[in-house]
């Protein structure tokens, strides 16, 4: 529910702000996302991403920064997952965190979703190597989520991979490298 709200409320609000739908875009890259979806990994759909944000009006230069850095830098949706999976671990148990806890908590996420492994799983790891920084939460809650984190796995990366988009354009659009033309005449005709 998290990630969807991340999506629809602080994506969307940058999307408007650049000047185009969230849900438009997401529609435009609908089998780029299904792709994503069924493989829980990004890279799967990389090229094809690039490609689409080429003909949206991003320029070539950009995206071509942009979206490989952002598979490694830009983990919108691994960050939710280790921030709410450590706090639903605490609840779980029991286990009252602090304010400073929990902030400490997003920080350390933060920073440990960066340069994470792409492949299924690796978040799980993550999280795991990030509970250290609050060691009231014990490492074998991992147990209570590990059977759904592959279907969290797909969630978040469909969060990281539409975050990624959104990046791109927003940057070619920042630079002044974006025809805002052909990513309405695009948006509006798929």
């Amino acid at each position: 529910v998290t990630c969807f709200l991340f999506i629809g409320g602080v994506l969307g609000f940058i999307a408007a702000w650049t000047g185009f739908s969230i849900f438009r875009f997401i529609l435009y890259l609908k089998d780029e996302v299904l792709t994503v979806l069924g493989t829980s990994s990004s890279e799967s759909a990389l090229v094809p991403l690039m490609q689409k944000l080429e003909k949206l009006g991003c320029s070539k230069p950009v995206v071509g920064l942009v979206v490989p850095s952002g598979m490694s830098f830009n983990m919108d949706g691994t960050n939710i997952y280790l921030t709410m999976a450590a706090l639903f671990m605490a609840q779980a148990m029991n286990i009252d965190l602090s304010w400073g806890q929990q902030l400490s908590l997003l920080g350390v996420a933060m920073l440990t979703s960066k340069g994470m492994a792409g492949v299924f799983g690796g978040s799980f790891i993550t999280l795991a190597a990030t509970l250290a920084v609050v060691p009231t939460i014990p490492v074998a809650g991992l147990a209570l989520i590990l059977g759904v984190d592959r279907f969290l796995a797909e969630i978040r990366t469909a969060t990281n991979f539409i975050g990624n988009g959104v990046a791109a354009v927003v940057i070619s659009r920042w630079e002044g490298e974006l025809d805002a033309g052909k990513l309405a005449v695009e948006l509006r005709g798929r």
